[in-house]
Parts: C-alpha cells; sequence; structure tokens
C-alpha cells in the first residue's frame, strides 16, 4: 500500500467532479476524523413541551413544542408557529412522539400527524377501550422532501373521548418531541 499525503487536492483547471477511487472501492475514514461541509445531517432540530396543554375534544390541535433542545440553523420556530422551515433543500428525517394521559376519562382514539404546509404526511392512531386513567405514548418518523426556501412541517394531535372533563398533552418528561434533520446523500 502506498501513502498519499498533500494538504490540498484540488482540480486541474476549471470546475467539476474529483473521483476518489472507482466502483467497488471502500474509502475508509480512521477513527477520529472530521468531515466538514455537505457531508453533514445539517440543518437538524429538537424541541420539547414544557408543560402540559389542554387539547379540545375531538379538534385538530398543533402541539406547541416550546422549548429547543437544539436548532443547528435557527430554523425552528419555538414562539410563535412552533414549526420547522428548512433553508435548505434536501430530504429530512422528521420525527414526532406525545404522551397523553386522562384520569377518569374515556378515550375513543388518540392521534398524532406530522403535517407539510398544512397537510398530513404521516399519521398514527391508537383506540382505548374502558376507563381507567390512560398514559398512551405515539411515536412517529417519516422522510420528507424540502424545497429550502417556503416548505414547513409541524406536530399536530387529536384526541377523541366518550365522556366530558380536561384532556392534556403531558409535558415535561417524557413529554411531546418534535425534530429532524437533513439525511446525508439523499
Amino acid at each position: 500500500m502506498s501513502t498519499l499525503k498533500v494538504d490540498e487536492i484540488l482540480k486541474r483547471t476549471g470546475t467539476g467532479t474529483i473521483t476518489l477511487g472507482q466502483s467497488g472501492d471502500t474509502i475508509s475514514f480512521p477513527t477520529g476524523t472530521t468531515i466538514s461541509g455537505s457531508a453533514t445531517n445539517t440543518p437538524y432540530f429538537e424541541a420539547k413541551r414544557s408543560g402540559t396543554q389542554t387539547i379540545s375534544d375531538n379538534t385538530n390541535t398543533k402541539i406547541a413544542c416550546d422549548v429547543e433542545t437544539w436548532d443547528s440553523a435557527g430554523d425552528y420556530d419555538n414562539s410563535t408557529n412552533y414549526r420547522f422551515t428548512p433553508t435548505t433543500a434536501g430530504k429530512y428525517y422528521i420525527y414526532g412522539q406525545a404522551v397523553c394521559s386522562i384520569a377518569q376519562e374515556q378515550i375513543v382514539r388518540f392521534s398524532l400527524f406530522i403535517r407539510k404546509n398544512g397537510s398530513d404526511v404521516k399519521y398514527m392512531s391508537n383506540y382505548f377501550t374502558g376507563n381507567p386513567a390512560y398514559i398512551n405514548n405515539i411515536y412517529l418518523a417519516t422522510v420528507i422532501d424540502f424545497n429550502g426556501s417556503s416548505d414547513y412541517v409541524e406536530l399536530w394531535c387529536k384526541i377523541e373521548k366518550a365522556s366530558s372533563g380536561t384532556i392534556v398533552i403531558d409535558g415535561g418528561t417524557p413529554g411531546p418531541t418534535f425534530g429532524g434533520y437533513r439525511m446525508i446523500g439523499a
């Protein structure tokens, strides 16, 4: 094996593609290597709900994740619209989670939605029977293509119940979580 030691590799003339290896080759990066530039999962974000959020029966409601865990590019609005509007185009892995807990209520269905530009992209529902205290968690994820300028994504829920009373989305741990990141190579 030969070793090539250089500080910089540039194309001989103009712009274009520089190829390392050929089809079938493996390019190895030693442990501790840092790759910068486009080979990173940025931008990325994650936000959580700071406390409980009251939800009206049988009504689609946006979950107000108001505390950012991280937001690499400042693309998540944690105070007004509670949405992620990435400024870099590409495919993104988007995930959401919410916990619904009800004491002395009968819930028929708890649903969680990921919406792009106001339309459902992914949803999941859990159904209940009986009338004990419930704690139910839904997690869902999907891949969404963003244009890098105006596309946005939000986390919504809907709770349908058979009896009266207050229903809430639990905050704190484990509370609602909403996040995502741009996928490398997609």
